[in-house]
């Protein structure tokens, strides 16, 4: 009896510390499983000021209804103005000749957009002596998602999504810990090797909230969970089978037409489109497209959007917006104001007169310099030690002027040696236009781009000394965003309005520079693709995380997508690979087998032969 009971002593000593480890195991991996899935965060982040604004004359003065006050509007330099108490916003407009007021909304920054905007207002008669628009500004939301995935070691994978920023990519989110209540996401940051901390926050397990806080994004953020519709997804987690429908026809000026009528096979586009609804959207660098439109013989032809984007809400074209800044440039020289390609940069900004003390190359550089990235300014965007850097200048706050700061950048190069991408580049090209014009670019843009293109809506981002800023970040609706391309396809003209000259259009989609692995004219990109057995000449507007519009000439066809990869990898992806690969076997040309099927292309992209920014001789 005596070892009996010490075996079985024996074997409850034994047993019982494998069985605590089991229970602690089973209380980890519970805890660790309770936080499995989908969850999302929102906030907004203002400004509220939006709606019915009504300008009226008395006499020879002028009063706006707005939000219920009553405000006088005085006269600023030939506009009405007034402002809203509390810096809610302020309206500068101009009465035109058909006795609309056309004017701009100025947009207070944010938490997460801290910069001032404008927006464009339109005032139409409204009775005697009475205007009335809207203000159709919406909140700032900063959206977050996240994904967390249970490991075989039981730890937690983590994806943070931000379809405003790309933060969790960004930052190199990977994994969740979690220590009793309290949560951190780790990861590794571009260019770092060591794991660290990158937000904390706690887990309410009774309401079942997350809260993370993000200090440069605006403070905390309550996690809840997410479901199968969410938009995290596409079109939601398990899709319906997509088919194709012609776009609607609006009051924006493009004609819709069905695919098949202009001779793109219709189940090669929806095969695509499925593939996009099918995507896995289990990793950072998922591809996030926002929307696909196309248009060929000037007619649009499919407009698809997607994680719960849609064809009334502006979006951020990132530096595609250089590329309507060209567009500009060429109106309003078309238009005669005393602007050329050879006008020289600091005569022009100086008041007609050259400053006594420039850096002798400063002397010689253009306006067509500043067009091709060759104006010889040590301002590099991907080196963070040059002072003219986009980011070193949109830091700093000595000049708020970004026109002035750019005048003083020192020189790298000569003007024309060698293209360098930088955006302060097409902003002081801007500075120009507002300078031959005597007004502010904007009102320009407006009357010679806006109008006849009938973009009725955008929001432009201002420098903090309130001039537009050139370098990139205009919103524009998608619609809107895919007319630069067919304005450019056009030959400059759109629906019988001749906007720029042949030659300027020639020029901008012409290979001028080797930059960034591409051939660049006046901020405007050029590629070749695969078609068939040749190969097809392709011009772009590319903005960072996929805001790309691309049009074949060849093909008379344009593309354009939205998309949110804003530091991930993926948007080289989409903007080499997407319309050659899975939209270029759909297009047919005379004499094409329309039961041939559709099967996307694989290639190597043809880049040009020389990488360093180079001007490109007249043989190549």
């Amino acid at each position: 009896m005596r070892m009996i009971r010490w075996l079985v002593c024996g074997l409850v000593l034994t047993i019982a510390p494998i069985m605590a480890a089991a229970a602690d195991a089973a209380a980890s991996a519970a805890t660790v499983n309770e936080l499995v899935g989908l969850w999302k965060a929102q906030r907004w982040f203002g400004p509220d000021t939006h709606g019915p604004l009504i300008v009226q004359r008395s006499g020879a003065t002028f009063s706006a209804d707005m939000l219920g006050r009553i405000l006088p509007v005085h006269m600023d330099g030939g506009e009405l103005a007034f402002d809203l108490p509390n810096g809610q916003g302020r309206f500068r407009g101009k009465l035109q000749g058909n006795g609309d007021f056309l004017g701009h909304w100025f947009r207070p920054g944010t938490l997460v957009n801290s910069g001032e905007s404008v927006l464009r207002v339109l005032l139409k008669a409204d009775g005697a002596n009475r205007w009335r628009g809207d203000v159709a500004q919406s909140q700032d939301e900063f959206t977050f998602y996240l994904l967390l995935r249970e490991r075989p070691d039981g730890s937690l994978s983590a994806v943070l999504r931000n379809p405003e920023r790309d933060v969790g990519t960004q930052i190199g989110v990977e994994r969740l810990t979690r220590d009793g209540n309290a949560v951190k996401l780790v990861g590794k940051r571009r260019g770092q090797k060591a794991e660290q901390e990158l937000a904390r926050g706690i887990y309410d397990a009774e309401d079942h909230v997350i809260t993370l806080t993000f200090p440069n994004r605006g403070g905390s953020y309550d996690f809840r969970r997410d479901d199968d519709a969410s938009e995290f997804y596409p079109r939601g987690r398990n899709p319906e089978r997509y088919r194709y429908r012609p776009p609607p026809a609006r009051d924006d000026g493009w004609p819709a037409a069905s695919l098949d009528a202009v001779d793109i096979d219709q189940a090669g586009i929806e095969q695509f489109i499925q593939k996009i609804l099918d995507a896995p959207m289990d990793s950072a660098d998922s591809l996030q497209i926002h929307a696909v439109l196309i248009a060929r013989h000037g007619k649009l032809v499919l407009e698809e959007y997607f994680h719960g984007e849609h064809r009334d809400r502006l979006h951020q074209t990132r530096s595609a917006s250089k590329s309507a800044v060209a567009v500009l440039v060429g109106a309003v020289m078309k238009a005669g104001a005393p602007l050329a390609l050879s006008s020289p940069v600091y005569q022009m900004m100086n008041g007609g007169v050259v400053p006594a003390d420039p850096e002798p190359r400063k002397r010689s550089m253009t306006l067509e310099h500043l067009l091709t990235m060759s104006s010889g300014y040590f301002c590099d965007d991907s080196n963070d030690a040059a002072p003219g850097n986009e980011e070193t200048m949109q830091d700093q706050t000595a000049e708020p002027d970004y026109y002035r700061y750019t005048l003083n950048v020192p020189m790298a190069t000569t003007p024309g040696e060698n293209s360098v991408y930088c955006s302060a580049n097409p902003n002081l090209a801007l500075g120009m236009v507002g300078r031959a014009t005597g007004e502010n670019p904007i009102y320009s843009f407006d009357r010679l781009v806006a109008g006849p293109l009938r973009i009725s809506r955008y929001n432009w981002p201002l420098d903090p000394a309130g001039n537009p800023y050139g370098g990139g970040g205009i919103e524009f609706l998608a619609r809107d965003f895919m007319k630069f391309g067919q304005l450019m396809l056009n030959d400059g003209t759109w629906q019988g309005h001749r906007i720029l000259s042949h030659d300027f259009v020639a020029r901008a989609t012409a290979h001028l520079y080797h930059l960034r692995n591409l051939y660049y004219g006046y901020l405007w990109w050029s590629e070749d693709f695969p078609y068939k057995r040749r190969v097809v000449h392709a011009f772009m507007a590319l903005g960072a995380g996929g805001q790309i519009v691309t049009v074949v000439p060849e093909l008379d066809l344009v593309v354009a997508t939205y998309a949110a990869n804003y530091s991930s990898a993926a948007q080289k992806d989409l903007g080499h690979h997407y319309v050659p690969r899975s939209i270029l076997p759909a297009v047919r040309e005379r004499g094409d087998d329309k039961n041939a099927p559709v099967i996307d292309q694989e290639y190597q992209t043809p880049y040009g032969a020389s990488t360093d920014g180079s001007r490109v001789s007249e043989k190549d």
